[in-house]
């Protein structure tokens, strides 16, 4: 019996926008460690990939560090894969900037590395069939992918030896299929059991090559993990056990193994990622009823390994269903791509915009998990700031103005209008309430609109039923996927969900005895139907020569009062000025009947500043600190004057004003969502309900302004 090749390799990543801290605890605890303890095994080959970020991070701060890693790979021990060097999704891009953030990738491994990539590392492994010419096109010979898109395919696990080779459209791309049970497996059983597998792989099976592929972060990054991998010596034995068994176990770099090695046979891949993801992608209620189907599958006595071939779950583009702000961030990228391929291609890179809009495309923040990822707001905002940065470099080469462009963007079968001038960003949507979608201080490129909304997740049925998992003591580690804990007490009592969508400038009317608490909660009475109507648009026609435009929107509606439909009509008009940073809202509430109509109306705003206990983001009344400021706090204000919200980090403040009468309810906006961590909970924003009595005569017009500001609150 010959020799099995293991095919070994990890994958180094840290998302655009992590912090500082992170990425310095990372290498120390998990990339740096894992390089020591591989340095005294020269004779072993294996295979690495670190995603753009995380080698910036080093190039600026542990140069020393990536000239070992080129050290290591020009003795040939050591395989660097290419990938998308800001870790996109690849077949959520344009094809030409996938195919770029490939090259950016490529060129940096060439010019700081020596090293000429000819494999790549797919963003969690989503995989379409249109990438073999993607990547063939970007000088590609091979990826890695879960065994589970092998099974998609027809395929048993018995048949999964070595590589296989597809196309599209002529171009030829090799496959290597990962073990889950080895991805599982490594580094949480002892190596043993992995040697165990590979001779059995190879004994009963006659394989030839068995492909490992994983998160580095594993090897010390994961909770626990570091104690076990480095302190217990868990990688050690495991590189020493690999070399006690070099004479029937070989290990090999994939673009060794392919000059060696014809490809198994060919195939056809269908869409397809891990199979915790594809479960992720479904929607709440369709994956507690496919949790539920599995389980009662689990029941019958029937194996689940009989049924990988037919028992799926979604696809990765369904979390643009699941998440209306994942579609929002991702079709905001993708206009901004249509930007600036408008440029001529020599400005697109020069100017530094494609850099800043390649960084926007980071995967992370664009889907949810086990990882925190779009919950996380902070990486919400790192993309909406490079890609506004991006933006603001392409309209600086054309001379921004103030404009505005009607066009369905967020591709919902609707118009939305962008307004933009040299100060701001806004983009409305009429079919939504008439609501503000986004706002955006384009000085500061920040998205003040940029909050999560709260809605159940399949994970949380199992907070409910237990808000802390046991631990498991002594032994090795428990892996990620199977841990359960919170991290704070009692977290199930904060789970609340939203009945309308986190926009502002939606027009409630509300039964006059609700209070905060039940608005927050989301359990009162919605008499209107304008939060979620649809408001007809007038042409949009700049007025004054250029110097401002008008958005106008209307609604015919009704309020349901004791059981009676009032008809009522407003009028919302958003007006824009050249030079202004900020806008104006101005209604007009008006209704036919020969009756007066008694409301209790209250318009509601969602903005973020991002941190809600931050000492340098905070509330402000009439220009003075409110005694307790911070954006998490939550309370109510009679007859309010002009609020602020303060952002002494970034340098500006969000003024809002209203005429006199109205009071301010004001509360955080927070998730519960998982993490590697556990449970959390998470600040995204802050709710603003500006309420007032209003009674409009018979036949008669109820007018009301709001003033929206942004100002500079330093040079």
């Amino acid at each position: 019996m010959g020799k099995i090749h293991f095919l070994f390799g990890v994958h180094n990543h840290q998302p655009v926008g992590n912090f500082e801290h992170v990425f310095a605890e990372l290498f120390a605890k998990s990339y740096r460690p894992y390089f020591d303890v591989l340095e005294h095994f020269p004779d072993l080959k294996t295979t690495v990939h670190f995603s753009g970020p995380l080698l910036e991070w080093l190039k600026l701060n542990e140069p020393a560090f990536l000239r070992r890693i080129a050290r290591r790979a020009a003795a040939g021990s050591l395989e660097i894969m290419s990938g998308g060097f800001y870790e996109p999704i690849l077949a959520a891009l344009p094809e030409e900037d996938a195919i770029g953030q490939i090259r950016m990738m490529n060129r940096f491994l060439a010019d700081e590395l020596g090293y000429e990539a000819q494999g790549l590392w797919l963003a969690e492994r989503i995989w379409t069939p249109e990438l073999p010419r993607i990547l063939n096109r970007a000088g590609i010979r091979y990826t890695v992918l879960d065994d589970t898109h092998f099974y998609y395919a027809g395929l048993e696990e018995n048949q999964l030896n070595g590589y296989f080779i597809t196309e599209k459209h002529g171009h030829p791309l090799s496959v290597f299929p990962i073990s889950k049970a080895m991805r599982y497996g490594i580094p949480f059983k002892m190596p043993e059991e992995t040697l165990a597998a590979l001779r059995a792989a190879r004994d009963e099976w006659g394989f030839d090559a068995v492909t490992y592929a994983d998160d580095g972060e594993k090897f010390g990054g994961w909770p626990e993990t570091h104690h076990w991998v480095y302190e217990e010596k868990w990688l050690e034995k495991f590189f020493q056990a690999l070399t006690d068994n070099a004479d029937w176990v070989e290990t090999v770099t994939f673009s060794e193994y392919l000059d060696r090695r014809g490809p198994t046979g060919r195939i056809y891949l269908p869409m397809a990622s891990y199979e915790e993801m594809m479960e992720w992608s479904l929607p709440t209620p369709a994956g507690l009823r496919f949790k539920r189907l599995k389980e009662e599958l689990a029941a019958t006595g029937i194996p689940e390994e009989r049924c990988k071939t037919f028992l799926r779950g979604g696809v990765w583009d369904n979390f643009f269903t699941k998440y209306d702000e994942s579609n929002h961030l991702h079709k905001r990228m993708l206009l901004v791509s249509e930007k600036l391929r408008q440029l001529p291609r020599d400005a697109q890179e020069s100017s530094g915009a494609q850099r800043e809009l390649y960084r926007g495309q980071c995967n992370c923040a664009f889907w949810h998990g086990l990882f925190g990822g779009l919950y996380l707001n902070y990486l919400r905002h790192a993309l909406y700031r490079h890609l506004l940065a991006a933006e603001n470099l392409i309209d600086a080469l054309a001379g921004q103005t103030l404009d505005a462009e009607t066009r369905d963007f967020n591709l919902d079968g609707f118009d939305e209008v962008i307004v933009r001038s040299p100060k701001i960003l806004a983009i409305l949507a009429p079919v939504s309430g008439g609501s503000l979608l986004e706002l955006d201080d384009r000085p500061a490129c920040f998205n003040l609109s940029n909050v999560l909304g709260r809605r159940e997740e399949i994970y949380h049925t199992a907070l409910r039923e237990s808000a802390h998992a046991d631990e498991q003591e002594g032994g090795s580690p428990q892996s990620i996927h199977d841990r359960v804990t919170s991290k704070e007490p009692e977290l199930e009592q904060h789970l609340f969900y939203d009945r309308f969508p986190r926009h502002s400038f939606l027009d409630h009317f509300l039964a006059p005895e609700t209070d905060l608490a039940a608005f927050r909660r989301g359990e009162f009475e919605e008499q209107g139907d304008f939060a979620e109507g649809v408001f007809s648009l007038e042409p949009v026609i700049p007025q004054a020569g250029g110097k401002s435009l008008r958005v106008n929107m209307r609604r015919e509606g009704q309020v349901v009062q004791a059981g009676r439909a009032r008809a009522l009509h407003i009028e919302k008009s958003y007006l824009f000025t050249r030079d202004g940073a900020g806008f104006e809202v101005h209604y007009l509430l008006s209704h036919k009947e020969d009756e007066p109509l008694t409301l209790c109306w209250a318009v509601e705003l969602n903005f973020t500043l991002l941190a809600g206990d931050a000492p340098d983001r905070y509330y402000t009344l009439d220009g003075k600190p409110l005694e307790d400021g911070r954006m998490g706090s939550e309370g109510v204000i009679e007859n309010v004057g002009t609020l602020g919200l303060r952002d002494d980090w970034q340098g500006f403040e969000l003024t809002l004003a209203t005429g006199p009468g109205a009071s301010l309810w004001r509360y955080p906006v927070e998730t519960i969502s998982q993490s590697e961590g556990g449970f959390e909970r998470t600040y995204q924003g802050s709710c603003l309900l500006f309420r007032r009595a209003v009674e409009i005569p018979a036949g008669e017009t109820f007018r009301a302004k709001f003033t929206v500001g942004i100002e500079r609150t330093r040079p």
